[in-house]
């Protein structure tokens, strides 16, 4: 059985951009682009209307810009679970540290190949994140230094066993979940399942979440 194609729409300013990402998502096995929005207001509408799985949000839009669109839409009840996939031009866009405090599960830079631009799509449509590129655990450490007032999730760090804990700290440093089951002898399933029983303690939607929240918390400190 055919699994069902990653349901995928694209906001961003620039009809040229969307209609590129368009093109070459499209011509990507199990990736379908179901919509485009112009700015954060049509992309909260056109979410409502077609349940996306994935948002590539553009963070700079006029109206409502990318980073208030992505907390509305993640924090909107009723609202059908959604991913949402940062689309910024630099990679240490200061405007990122805050879409991740959004919500968003990772970022990617508008001059991305198809190839990652593909792969992106399908870990974040997996719950995972986009924290194995060396440049984006930069962004994550660079974005724990940043004054701000840190989330608070209705989880705290002492809801963690120990092994839970650990797993977090080897979550927020961007290994994935064969790395870390490696690191710590244990199963990958072992693993999982520690990942999963996490975010529900913490109230956390996925391992982008995860990260942040173990630096703010300062469970772990950046390099």
């Amino acid at each position: 059985m055919t699994p069902d194609p990653v349901r995928v729409l694209i906001a961003d300013d620039q009809a040229m951009v969307r209609q590129g990402f368009t093109v070459l998502l499209d011509a990507e096995p199990g990736i379908r682009v179901v919509g485009q929005a112009e700015d954060g207001h049509a992309a909260l509408a056109r979410c409502a209307e077609l349940a996306p799985d994935v948002v590539l949000m553009d963070i700079r839009m006029p109206g409502l810009g990318g980073i208030e669109a992505t907390r509305r839409l993640l924090t909107a009840e009723g609202t059908p679970p959604v991913k949402v996939l940062v689309l910024t031009t630099f990679d240490l866009d200061e405007y990122v540290y805050e879409a991740l405090r959004a919500g968003a599960s990772g970022f990617l830079l508008k001059d991305a190949s198809a190839a990652e631009l593909a792969h992106a799509v399908r870990v974040v449509a997996a719950g995972e994140a986009l924290l194995a590129p060396t440049v984006t655990r930069r962004l994550i450490a660079e974005f724990a230094r940043l004054p701000g007032t840190p989330r608070t999730p209705p989880g705290r760090i002492a809801d963690l066993t120990e092994r839970e804990t650990e797993v977090l700290a080897q979550v927020a440093r961007g290994l994935s979940n064969a790395e870390i089951a490696t690191r710590l002898v244990v199963a990958e399933q072992t693993v999982k399942t520690h990942v999963s029983r996490i975010l529900v303690k913490l109230g956390l939607r996925d391992r982008t979440q995860a990260a942040v929240f173990a630096y703010e918390s300062r469970l772990v400190h950046p390099a």
